[in-house]
């Protein structure tokens, strides 16, 4: 499956959500998650999507521990099957601004 399917399905998932996605690139900082997800209880994500097959590189694994050493919310997805996971979690978990889905 292409990264680009992954991608277009998680953007789905948050709307359906009532959540909003957005594209995210730095420029002058490589390494940054692909999204920036924020859903209606507050919660903010980065999420970096890859194929089954995908690996982080070394930047993007800085970005993910930086991120959450300042208690950011981080998430890597690689299919939609984990994608359709993170959303399960959220709907049980939605009231909790404590829940970490990697």
């Amino acid at each position: 499956m292409r990264e680009s399917t992954i991608e277009a399905y998680l953007i789905y998932t948050v709307a359906k959500l009532n959540g909003k996605t957005y594209k995210f690139q730095s420029p002058s900082h490589r390494g940054v998650a692909d999204r920036i997800v924020c859903l209606p209880n507050g919660e903010t994500w980065f999420v970096e999507l890859k194929t089954e097959k995908g690996r982080l590189s070394e930047l993007q694994k800085v970005f993910a521990r930086d991120v959450q050493n300042l208690n950011q919310k981080y998430a890597c997805l690689y299919s939609i099957e984990q994608i359709n996971n993170w959303r399960n979690n959220y709907d049980r978990y939605n009231t909790d601004a404590k829940t970490s889905i990697l």
